[in-house]
């Protein structure tokens, strides 16, 4: 029986805090054997969970006085609230009392406080936020990096495909992930500088390296780890955010058009609800921060009670996983990295 994880939950991050994240604590611990720390202000957070039915469930409040907006700046958030919830749940972690972190508030901000609180694995260059995506083969493709480092150099690339290879074989249960490069073309010739110099550096990896793969291929299943610069992978996540938003509206105004004339009105609806849950953020909880100390996912600001969930379900399969401790030692034996690995 595995032994039972623990996750620090950042409680005052999301839109609709702190409901969707005691809700979603209460939902984690019921089916997925894990503790949780809630941390926000005390006395609020113990009347939402008990207005929510959580006593008795292994769920644990830390107080933290403060709390970071949309709005702050990640070095006010840094400077001026120490004693945030994002913070104090770092600290948990940092402390030995948790093995990871989810956040669903201010994006810049989380990552600059967890990085500064726990650090990075050795070896690392600069953390990258993975975002996975569905692909018509029905497996899922990763995405790394999608927003932490705007420039980053081919090394950090070669990490990048490093640290989601490893990501892929824990959370998607791929056994031999195809790892490439995103670019404007399949050849090898097409590409920019930094394409162009990471490919051979990502050569040298123990994973199944297939070059450049273009745009198209996030969805198509051909890779199941695609690496790029933040500024890329950043667009490209956006852009694929609006057209889901965009074709979900579309399929519902269609079906609400045509449903009482069809006698398949029940079959449609079926493949319209399975078409959503397919695309649906919640179901993944959130993007990995990988390359830091212990554990840590960013949510989206919008997270409900089944984004929390599956997000301290998956911080707690990554610890399980020991995904810091493989990428350390890939990075070590691939990337000539000379830092010990950490136990």
């Amino acid at each position: 029986m595995n032994e039972r994880i623990t996750i620090a939950v950042d409680a005052m991050g999301s839109d609709a805090c702190p409901t969707a994240e005691v809700e979603g604590a209460i939902l984690a611990a019921q089916e997925h054997d894990v503790r949780v720390l809630l941390c926000g202000p005390e006395e609020r957070l113990r009347a939402e969970l008990r207005a929510a039915g959580g006593n008795g469930l292994p769920i644990e409040v830390v107080h933290a006085p403060d709390v970071i907006t949309m709005e702050d700046s990640a070095g006010k958030a840094m400077r001026a609230k120490r004693d945030s919830s994002i913070h104090v749940a770092a600290r948990q972690v940092r402390e030995g009392n948790a093995a990871g972190v989810i956040s669903a508030g201010n994006t810049g901000a989380c990552m600059a406080i967890v990085k500064t609180i726990l650090g990075l694995v050795p070896g690392v260059k600069r953390p990258a936020l993975a975002q996975v995506f569905p692909t018509l083969e029905g497996t899922w493709s990763v995405l790394v990096d999608v927003g932490a480092n705007v420039d980053a150099s081919p090394e950090m690339l070669a990490q990048f495909a490093a640290m989601g290879e490893i990501y892929s074989r824990v959370i998607c249960h791929c056994a031999q992930p195809r790892v490439g490069i995103l670019s404007i073309g399949e050849e090898d010739h097409k590409g920019n500088e930094l394409t162009k110099l990471a490919a051979p550096m990502i050569r040298q990896l123990p994973v199944e390296f297939i070059g450049n793969v273009e745009g198209n291929d996030l969805y198509s299943g051909k890779a199941d780890v695609i690496v790029c610069d933040g500024f890329t992978g950043n667009v490209a996540l956006k852009v694929s955010e609006g057209l889901v938003a965009t074709i979900k509206a579309m399929l519902r105004q269609s079906l609400e058009k045509t449903l009482q004339a069809k006698i398949g009105a029940v079959l449609a609806r079926d493949a319209f609800e399975d078409f959503r849950k397919r695309v649906d953020y919640t179901e993944y909880g959130g993007a990995p921060l990988l390359g830091v100390k212990g554990v840590c996912l960013i949510s989206h600001g919008k997270s409900n009670s089944n984004a929390i969930k599956n997000a301290i379900r998956v911080a707690a399969e990554l610890s399980r996983g020991r995904i810091n401790q493989r990428i350390e030692e890939t990075l070590h034996e691939s990337l000539k990295v000379t830092s010990p690995v950490s136990a």
